[in-house]
């Protein structure tokens, strides 16, 4: 009775590793999808910024939820501040209506084009992914002083340094997620 109940297990468990095998891409396809991807594309190409890169923000900010709206106000897909999303907006011309900045910011193609833009200003300014992306979480002013104050060093070699832990953790979670969209995704679009 006994070694039948453990070969059954063993086989339930093979059978499970070849399914995991089997599916392992799908699987991952599913938890990690390019929702919008229309969208990403027209704004990762006009602003010459990796697309997985996006997708990594995408789902680490919001999990896709394009009415997402976080506990500090910042809204959509990309969780732009609305100061931000305005500022962006204004100073490259991307046109929203500021008497419905909120609204408007909520927009999906709204929020992907600023999120978008914002993040290659930050990837211009800083040179590094890893600074870039403190400073999306975090802002530009306390990443210049820290920085300027020797905890973080300009060319993100020491990002582990990061002195606010939600966004250590959000760096972090966010090249992991980047790390993962290349894998996934590398193999099947080249």
């Amino acid at each position: 009775m006994k070694n039948k109940k453990v070969l059954i297990l063993v086989s339930i468990l093979i059978m499970l590793v070849v399914f995991l095998g089997i599916f392992k891409n799908k699987i991952q396809r599913i938890i990690y999808p390019k929702a919008y991807k229309e969208i990403v594309c027209i704004y990762t190409e006009k602003y010459h910024i990796e697309e997985n890169l996006i997708f990594a923000v995408m789902k680490a900010e919001s999990n896709f939820d394009n009415n997402a709206i976080s506990n500090r106000n910042a809204l959509g897909i990309m969780q732009i501040m609305e100061d931000t999303a305005k500022e962006v907006a204004r100073k490259y011309d991307i046109k929203i209506d500021s008497s419905n900045a909120r609204q408007e910011i909520l927009n999906v193609q709204n929020n992907i084009n600023i999120g978008t833009k914002y993040l290659s200003i930050l990837l211009e300014r800083y040179k590094n992914k890893e600074v870039a992306l403190a400073a999306y979480n975090a802002g530009i002013g306390r990443v210049d002083d820290w920085i300027k104050n020797g905890i973080i060093k300009e060319d993100g070699s020491d990002i582990e340094n990061i002195p606010y832990k939600e966004t250590n953790n959000y760096v972090r979670k966010i090249l992991r997620n980047y790390k993962i969209y290349q894998e996934i995704y590398q193999k099947s679009e080249g």
